[in-house]
């Protein structure tokens, strides 16, 4: 699978432009400011329906226009795949697959498997457990709609629960029996839920480790693990027993939401204790190990996206990277990075086709 074609309308900085790629390498050299960055996002984009770096999706519509259209070209087992994301002020986003528009955006996911690796990530070990969540849970979901779809039910349910338990609150009344369809639903999500994260961790944690290995080295011991209460009780009781602090909270404050993962090197949290040459290398192992991870369950290479990494690499973790996209196993890439040269030297030594791009 690769990505032919790509066409920008009043999307970020861009009022038009249109780009043909190179089906292995392509990189977007300039200084900042120029809109590499946001060129991989319209590609994430075309691929996940939104934006990875801001999800207010008008903010990605051009200063002083009212629209945005980000248009797509693929080729996917010999066939060719017209992908249009577009969105109106105050209307709602409208994905195209070959003309056909998507009643539903979870129908799209998972077509164009495609992994970002980006200074941004650097949030999956510095901020709360969401971001965490939302990184095992777009793993998941790109390979198995399954799981997507007991995600969205049980995002609804936790959503109308909060909202009685408001009701409850401001109304000074409490009707438990009501209360216990929306326990049962949870319960029924939030287990099948907590089941397929658990499968995945296990098949997904020794690739990490390997990843990591490989990129430095070392012989440190790097470990994630999987938070939840679901480890030691079943749902419906953590509900049952939870319901007095619910009740004056106000909203739901256990279950499979507030589940996390914990990063850790050598036994300690790598957030505290890692240095950032380590937290670098714990981050790209991750992604890398999504990469081989989706790339095994959806037997479809996923396209590479590296948003400016080389500047924040040391020349051995630079050379790694390089080693393993040379592997045959990898697809199309794409690259941003401010320095023209250090792009072209570095991928020379890549021994696959590719495009520069200045802006």
């Amino acid at each position: 699978m690769f990505l032919k074609k790509v066409s920008l309308l009043n999307y970020k900085n861009f009022e038009s432009k249109d780009l043909e790629f190179d089906s292995k390498i392509n990189c977007f050299v300039g200084d900042n400011g120029k809109g590499k960055t946001n060129i991989l996002d319209a590609i994430y984009h075309l691929s996940f329906g939104k934006s990875y770096f801001n999800p207010i999706a008008s903010q990605n519509i051009k200063h002083g226009t009212d629209f945005f259209v980000v248009e797509g070209l693929f080729e996917k087992e010999n066939r060719e795949e017209k992908i249009v994301c577009s969105l109106k002020r105050n209307n709602k986003k409208i994905i195209k697959r070959n003309g056909k528009a998507y009643e539903r955006l979870a129908e799209h996911i998972g077509l164009l498997p495609l992994v970002i690796i980006s200074p941004a990530d650097r949030d999956l070990i510095s901020e709360g457990s969401d971001v965490r969540r939302k990184f095992m849970d777009g793993v998941i979901s790109q390979s198995n709609k399954t799981y997507l779809q007991s995600l969205i039910n049980y995002n609804k349910v936790l959503s109308q629960r909060n909202a009685l338990l408001k009701y409850f609150a401001a109304n000074h009344t409490f009707d438990k029996a009501t209360l216990a369809v929306y326990n049962e639903q949870l319960h029924t999500y939030g287990s099948e839920i907590f089941v397929k994260r658990t499968e995945f961790l296990e098949k997904f944690i020794p690739i990490f480790k390997t990843q990591y290995k490989a990129i430095t080295g070392n012989t440190e011991e790097v470990h994630l693990s999987y938070d939840s209460k679901l480890h030691h009780s079943d749902m419906a009781s953590l509900l049952e027993n939870g319901i007095d602090r619910d009740r004056a909270l106000q909203y739901t404050s256990v279950g499979i939401h507030k589940d996390d993962l914990s990063f850790t090197i050598t036994d300690y949290p790598i957030k505290k204790f890692g240095s950032q040459g380590q937290q670098k290398s714990f981050l790209i192992a991750l992604k890398f190990a999504q990469f081989q991870f989706m790339q095994e369950v959806s037997q479809t290479t996923p396209i590479l996206l590296l948003d400016d990494i080389f500047d924040k690499l040391d020349e051995h973790r630079v050379a790694h990277i390089i080693t393993l996209v040379n592997d045959e196993n990898f697809g199309q890439i794409f690259v941003s990075d401010t320095h023209a040269d250090r792009t072209e030297n570095v991928v020379k030594k890549i021994h696959q086709s590719y495009k520069i791009f200045k802006l």
